[in-house]
């Protein structure tokens, strides 16, 4: 809907207000406007599917609609006074609002695959795949076990193998083989080990190597994923058809598909993301000297924390020590359990409480400003970002330990990611703006959490990368600086 050269989209008003719900215009109508069901239907007719898109014109709900029955404007009415009455209308209209002509124009502009690459890559995963299964069958002894039956494979996982004395089961009776379930036995049987990888390797090949090629629009010759702005709780955006934010980056699988993703005929690809920009964040949150200290010196910070952690000089400090500090600085600032911290890093229960204990020790105020973060949002009943996004918390005050565990986490999670998720947005917001002021052709073409990638054309590859990375440091001021690292090649792979 738009007035006065204002976008108001009543989803994304709604997810504002109640993140967590469903921000479709039939549910909202039965809730705002007390329509049933039936009216809805009656009122917006057989082109309620298409009321139902991002931005909706005046003129076309008329169409379908009677002229005393503009649902979207009722909508409008009846949600904008509720994002001024908390105060909400700044990240609205500086974020969300501006946001959808960025989006829209990330979603035409698309991307380019390279098929034939995904091909090949193909028949190497199926090549994969079979040994895989030849393996997990030798090590259950039974020639004939198809591996993707739960219930064969339960049998012979608790029933034959017996790798838990009391194993999970299911409501229908049956052994669980989900994959966090299986993820606790991992690294301590062989075959679960096998069992993981197999999954990943068929999840990744039906997911994206052989799904990849059936997505590209046959009139452009590129894919153009969904972005959608109204579906995370936490105010990052997601994507759909494909999902690109689950490409997994840190093993050899994973790169392969980045590798063929590739810019525009005679392009760069070009890539900058966030270095560590949610330790940044807590150290701006929490304000503990030691950690924004490591971030003002220019300290690799996870080297860093292993040389205060384990009392050495940071020059000392061996691989393997800041291969620790490293899961425990992700780990533990989003509030992980030593038992969860202990099933990360392959290491005893007792060593991974000593590590926690000692982390807090190093860095007393992100301690501090954990148990405030969850005292606050018991409190005020939610978490909210340096922009003021809120994250409502109903069950921090549940009486359940595991209930109010994981709520617990979100009030620590939720000003951390969802800042970030704002820091993110506001960078593209003001990159597409100077691209359109100084007349840039190259363009934006995928964001992945706290990354984004551009095809660039050769000759404006200096002042696309200056724009970048500017507009990305100076999206906020936090305590310790915003830094962007960036790169270039003929694919993503190479970019990142």
């Amino acid at each position: 809907l738009e007035i006065r050269g204002r976008k108001y989209d009543t989803m994304i008003l709604h997810y504002l207000l109640d993140p967590e719900s469903r921000h479709n215009m039939n549910a909202l109508a039965e809730k705002y406007l007390n329509y049933k069901p039936i009216e809805i239907e009656t009122l917006i007719g057989k082109g309620s599917k298409q009321l139902t898109m991002d931005l909706v014109n005046v003129e076309r709900v008329k169409e379908y609609a009677a002229e005393d029955a503009d649902v979207t404007l009722q909508l409008k009415q009846a949600l904008y006074p509720m994002i001024e009455q908390i105060g909400l209308q700044h990240l609205y209209f500086e974020i969300e609002e501006p946001m959808i002509a960025v989006l829209a124009d990330i979603e035409m502009a698309g991307v380019r695959i390279d098929s034939e690459a995904l091909a090949v890559y193909a028949v190497e995963l199926n090549r994969k795949l079979a040994e895989l299964e030849a393996a997990i069958r030798t090590e259950a002894g039974e020639p004939n076990l198809n591996i993707n039956s739960a219930r064969q494979l339960g049998e012979v996982l608790f029933g034959k193998m017996r790798i838990a004395e009391k194993p999970k089961m299911t409501k229908t009776k049956q052994f669980c083989t989900d994959e966090d379930y299986l993820q606790s036995f991992a690294r301590k049987h062989r075959i679960v080990d096998l069992i993981l990888e197999y999954r990943g390797v068929k999840k990744l090949l039906s997911t994206y190597v052989e799904a990849l090629p059936q997505l590209v629009n046959r009139s452009t010759g590129r894919i153009h994923t969904s972005f959608n702005q109204a579906v995370t709780a936490t105010g990052r955006l997601s994507s759909t058809n494909p999902n690109l934010q689950n490409i997994p980056v840190r093993d050899d699988d994973g790169k392969e598909i980045r590798k063929c993703f590739i810019p525009e005929e005679g392009c760069l690809f070009f890539s900058a993301d966030y270095s560590q920009i949610e330790l940044r964040i807590m150290a701006h949150l929490s304000g503990d000297e030691n950690m924004i200290e490591a971030f003002r010196s220019g300290q690799d910070i996870h080297r860093a924390t292993a040389a205060k952690i384990w009392h050495e000089p940071i020059e000392r400090v061996e691989d393997a020590q800041r291969k620790k500090a490293k899961q425990a600085n992700f780990g533990i600032i989003y509030g992980i359990t030593a038992f969860g911290l202990a099933q990360r890093m392959g290491i005893a229960n007792g060593e991974a409480r000593d590590l926690i204990a000692d982390y807090f020790r190093t860095f007393p105020r992100v301690h501090a400003y954990m148990e405030q973060a969850k005292q606050l949002a018991r409190e005020k009943g939610y978490a909210e970002t340096i922009f003021h996004r809120r994250r409502y918390l109903p069950d921090i005050t549940s009486r359940n330990n595991t209930v109010r565990g994981f709520a617990e986490r979100n009030a620590i999670n939720a000003p951390i990611q969802g800042s970030e998720a704002d820091i993110i947005k506001v960078a593209m917001i003001r990159i597409h703006r100077r691209f359109a002021e100084e007349g840039i052709r190259s363009k934006m073409i995928l964001q992945v959490h706290d990354e984004l990638n551009f095809s660039v054309y050769p000759e404006e590859k200096a002042l696309v990368e200056r724009i970048v990375v500017e507009e990305m440091e100076h999206a906020y001021t936090l305590s310790v600086p915003l830094v962007a690292d960036a790169g270039w090649g003929r694919n993503w792979l190479e970019a990142h």
